[in-house]
C-alpha cells in the first residue's frame, strides 16, 4: 500500500427504522436492494461506484456484530474481499468508528488517503460523484480534511448545512474553506440557506490522509483516541472479523465526526457535490429518487394501480390492487404492512418505537434470519412447535450442535443434504427426511452445487435460538 493508496472505509451501522417494514434492526436498509435495476443492495452499490478510482484498495467495513455475516456474504456476491470487517459491540456514532478504522489502516506503517462512505446513500450520477472524489483526493493529499457538500435542490429541513467562505459556483468542482456548520434548520431558516450559494447539505462523506486525521484527533479529542487504541485487541481477531474490547469500548464517547472534528478543525475543506445524492432517509425520499410512471407512481412486485397518483407501492410476494389512491406509501413485507400518507413518512420511526415498546417482534426482527451458511424463515409456530424453511448454500454447514429442550424433523424439498446424528452419517435427497431426538449431537451440510432447501419441524418445551450448544463451528461462533 503506497502513500497515494485510496482506502475506502464504509460505515454500516444504524437500524434504518424509517424504512420499516423492509428495514429492521435485524436487517437494516443498507443491506436491502432499493431502487436497483440490477438487484444490488445499497452497500454493494456504495462499493461499486468507486471501483474505477485509481489506486483504490479493498475496503474496511464497520458494522454491528449481528450483521457480520450479512456483510461478508454481500461482499462475496460482488467478488470483493474486504481488507477488514470491524465489529462494533454497540453503536458509538461516526467519530469512534472512523478512528478505529484509521488506526487499523496504519498498523502496517502505511499512510493511505481514507475515503469515508456511508453504506445507505443513493447517488444518481456516479460519474459526477467520482469527479468530486478525485478533486477531494487532491486536497486530502495536501493535508486537508475534506467533506462533500451536496448542492441543495430544495430547502430541506432533514439535513445539516455547511457554509463555505466562498460562494459555490454550479458546474465548478473545487475545494472551498469551511466557515461553519449549521444543524438541521426549521422551514424558515432552511429557505434562507437554500437561497444562499454559500450553503450546501452535509453529506457525511469525508476524505483525509490517515496521519492528518490522527494528528488532529490527538489534539482535539485525545481521550477518544486513547480509548480507541486500548479497545483494539489482536486476540479478538478471527476469520476476517476484528472485534473490540467491550469494557473499554463503553468508555469511548458517543460523538459524531462532525462535532468532534469538522466543527473544530482549521483544516476543513468542502468540495461541492452535484450528483443526485440522497441519504434514503424515509419512504418519501425513496419515492423521490425512484423512476415513476406518468401518474408519478412507483411500483415494485405484483402491483396493479388504477386511477391513482403520487404513490409508492411495494410488495415482497403478495398481490396489491389499488383504486383511487393518492399520495400514499404502501409497503408489504412477508409479515407486516405499512400504509401511510406521503407527508407522514418521517413518523415511521415513531411507529417502530411504539411496536418495540409494546414488545411486538415485527418491529425489530424479520421472519427471514440470515446466517453465515444461508438463512431460515419462520413459517408458523405455537408454544410447543415451530416450522422453519431452511436454505443452506452449496458447500456450507451448520455447526455441530445439540439441543436440550427440542427435537427436530428435517424434510428435504430441494437439493441434497448430508446429515450427521450421533456419529452416524446419512445422505438425503428430495422428499426424504430425518429425525433428531432431544440431546442428539447433529450437523446439517449441503454437499451439492445448488442451494439445499428443507423444512424443519421443531417440537419441545423451549424453542428459542439460545437452546443451541455448539461443539464445532466453521464460522468461529463457539
Amino acid at each position: 500500500m503506497n502513500s497515494q493508496t485510496i482506502l475506502p472505509v464504509i460505515l454500516c451501522g444504524g437500524s434504518g427504522t424509517r424504512l420499516w417494514p423492509l428495514s429492521r434492526k435485524s436487517f437494516p436498509k443498507q443491506y436491502l436492494s432499493i431502487n436497483s435495476s440490477r438487484n444490488r443492495t445499497l452497500l454493494q452499490k456504495t462499493h461499486e461506484r468507486i471501483m474505477d478510482l485509481k489506486n483504490i484498495s479493498e475496503p474496511i467495513i464497520i458494522c454491528n456484530e449481528e450483521h457480520r455475516f450479512i456483510v461478508a456474504e454481500q461482499m462475496r456476491e460482488i467478488k470483493v474481499q474486504p481488507n477488514k470487517i470491524l465489529l462494533e459491540p454497540f453503536g458509538r456514532n461516526t467519530c469512534p468508528a472512523i478512528t478505529l478504522a484509521t488506526l487499523k489502516a496504519v498498523e502496517d506503517n502505511n499512510d493511505p488517503i481514507i475515503l469515508v462512505l456511508s453504506s445507505d446513500h443513493h447517488i444518481k450520477n456516479s460519474n459526477k460523484f467520482v469527479e468530486a472524489i478525485k478533486v477531494g483526493i487532491e486536497y486530502a493529499a495536501k493535508g486537508r480534511i475534506v467533506t462533500f457538500g451536496v448542492i441543495p435542490d430544495y430547502p430541506a429541513t432533514g439535513y445539516g448545512y455547511i457554509k463555505s467562505q466562498k460562494s459555490i459556483k454550479k458546474g465548478i468542482v473545487e475545494g472551498l474553506n469551511i466557515e461553519k456548520f449549521i444543524e438541521k434548520p426549521n422551514s424558515k431558516k432552511a429557505f434562507e440557506l437554500f437561497s444562499d450559494p454559500h450553503y450546501s447539505w452535509n453529506s457525511g462523506i469525508f476524505m483525509f490522509r490517515a496521519s492528518t486525521f490522527l494528528n488532529e484527533i490527538k489534539s482535539l479529542s485525545p481521550m477518544l483516541l486513547d480509548n480507541c487504541k486500548k479497545s483494539i485487541n489482536k486476540d479478538l481477531f478471527d476469520l476476517n472479523f476484528q472485534r473490540f474490547n467491550e469494557e473499554v469500548f463503553k468508555n469511548i464517547p458517543n460523538i459524531s465526526f462532525d462535532v468532534a472534528i469538522m466543527e473544530k478543525t482549521k483544516l476543513g475543506t468542502v468540495v461541492p457535490l452535484d450528483a443526485g445524492w440522497s441519504d434514503i432517509g424515509n419512504w418519501n425520499s425513496v419515492w423521490k429518487v425512484s423512476e415513476k410512471d406518468l401518474n408519478s407512481n412507483y411500483t415494485k412486485g405484483n402491483i396493479y394501480l388504477n386511477d391513482s397518483k403520487n404513490c409508492y407501492v411495494e410488495s415482497e410476494n403478495k398481490l396489491i390492487y389499488g383504486l383511487g389512491l393518492t399520495d400514499l406509501i404502501i409497503v408489504q413485507a412477508n409479515d407486516a404492512t405499512l400504509i401511510i400518507n406521503q407527508s407522514k413518512a418521517e413518523n415511521v420511526k415513531k411507529i417502530v418505537e411504539e411496536l418495540s415498546k409494546n414488545k411486538i417482534p415485527e418491529g425489530e426482527n424479520h421472519k427471514k434470519i440470515y446466517r453465515p451458511w444461508g438463512n431460515y424463515i419462520s413459517i408458523a409456530e405455537d408454544n410447543k412447535w415451530k416450522i422453519k424453511l431452511i436454505l443452506v448454500n452449496p458447500g456450507q454447514s451448520l455447526s455441530l450442535q445439540k439441543h436440550l429442550h427440542r427435537s427436530e424433523h428435517w424434510v428435504v424439498v430441494n437439493g441434497s443434504a448430508k446429515v450427521e446424528i450421533d456419529n452416524n452419517t446419512y445422505f438425503l435427497k428430495e422428499n426424504e427426511s430425518s429425525y433428531i431426538p432431544v440431546g442428539s449431537v447433529h450437523r446439517l451440510s449441503n454437499p451439492g452445487e445448488i442451494p439445499l432447501k428443507l423444512v424443519e419441524v421443531q417440537s419441545g418445551s423451549y424453542l428459542e435460538e439460545d437452546d443451541i450448544i455448539r461443539l464445532k463451528d466453521d464460522y468461529g461462533r463457539i
